[in-house]
């Protein structure tokens, strides 16, 4: 039953000049093994549907009895995250990015953690993509611009030359009157917009790339330096980098996870390296664990590397003293 409705719902539809296509998340349950009247049933159909979404969409979904402990679990975390930014329960943890031949701090990468008095820490890989989805992105970005520009602003009357700091923004926000929320970042903590850069992902731009340029554009003429983060993960077009106003190009972690070992990987490191430099883009190398990593990309013309080789991400305290005594050599 599940397959025919979904060849149904995959036939192209035409809406005037436009073919459009449908998928579906579907989920399943069955009389009498997991419900004897239909509330329950539909209630299990549902976690099971959730499931599928969870799963990556466009799929199904049979209910089984861990599902609703899972359910349960999220709806727990997901209560608890509406309360977080309240209880202050947020942190900023910051990894340093350097010069590939210097080894000098250049830049510094701001990243939200949680650590909840009971669940403990949560990954961002669980609780961002549930803030998206609940609506609280825009509010926990606001924060976290702030926050990161104050701390900044504090380095800064510390007297360390730790190049800008990089703070990753969410595509609803970049929907949703971020430069507001920019220019009353740099207002707050009185932090000169060129120490600022902004990370951006394909979906902040990849829905509407007219809005996408108007905005970047006007961060531009802010003074704020633009990267492109995740690049090649998904489903980015060249085009883009042409179109839209970058300064910056990061080279994804799972690009440079097999480095220098699988050669398919070094060419294809090597072509964003050379596309990159032709545009003029300022490269940082992600996730970089070895000093093998390191000397690939530095002999190949990465500018900037950033990873576990030179710095864990630390709190604001632990990336102070680490500034302070300039301890930055590998630590492989």
């Amino acid at each position: 039953v599940i397959e025919r409705i979904t060849n149904v719902l995959n036939e192209p539809h035409q809406l005037d000049t436009l073919e459009l296509q449908i998928t579906s998340s579907i989920g399943a349950s069955v009389y009498p093994e997991d419900g004897l009247d239909s509330e329950a049933l539909l209630k299990h159909a549902d976690t099971a549907m959730y499931k599928a979404k969870d799963e990556g969409r466009n799929s199904y979904q049979l209910y089984s009895s861990e599902m609703n402990t899972i359910s349960m679990e999220r709806l727990m975390t997901e209560n608890y995250l509406r309360s977080a930014l309240k209880k202050n329960e947020f942190e900023l943890y910051y990894q340093l990015q350097v010069n590939s031949i210097t080894e000098e701090v250049v830049g510094i990468e701001a990243l939200l953690r949680w650590n909840h008095p009971d669940l403990g820490p949560v990954s961002p890989a669980h609780f961002i993509p549930m803030a998206e989805e609940i609506g609280l992105i825009v509010e926990i970005d606001k924060w976290v611009l702030t926050q990161a520009c104050k701390q900044r602003k504090i380095w800064q009357q510390q007297h360390f030359d730790c190049g800008r700091i990089a703070i990753n923004i969410s595509s609803q926000h970049f929907k949703h009157n971020l430069i507001d929320s920019i220019n009353f970042a740099l207002k707050e903590s009185g932090l000169s917009p060129v120490l600022l850069e902004i990370e951006v992902t394909e979906n902040c731009f990849i829905e509407n790339i007219k809005h996408a340029s108007a905005t970047l554009q006007k961060i531009r003429q802010l003074g704020i330096k633009i990267s492109i983060d995740d690049f090649g993960t998904g489903f980015s077009s060249l085009s883009y980098l042409t179109q839209l106003p970058f300064d910056t190009l990061k080279i994804d972690a799972s690009f440079i996870s097999k480095l220098p070992g699988d050669l398919k990987q070094c060419q294809i490191v090597k072509s964003i390296i050379a596309m990159a430099k032709g545009l003029d883009l300022t490269l940082v190398g992600e996730g970089v664990e070895t000093t093998a990593q390191a000397h690939f990309l530095t002999v190949n013309g990465c500018d900037v590397i950033q990873g576990y080789l030179y710095s864990t991400p630390e709190n604001a305290k632990g990336v102070t003293e680490r500034l302070a005594k300039q301890q930055l050599l590998p630590t492989e």
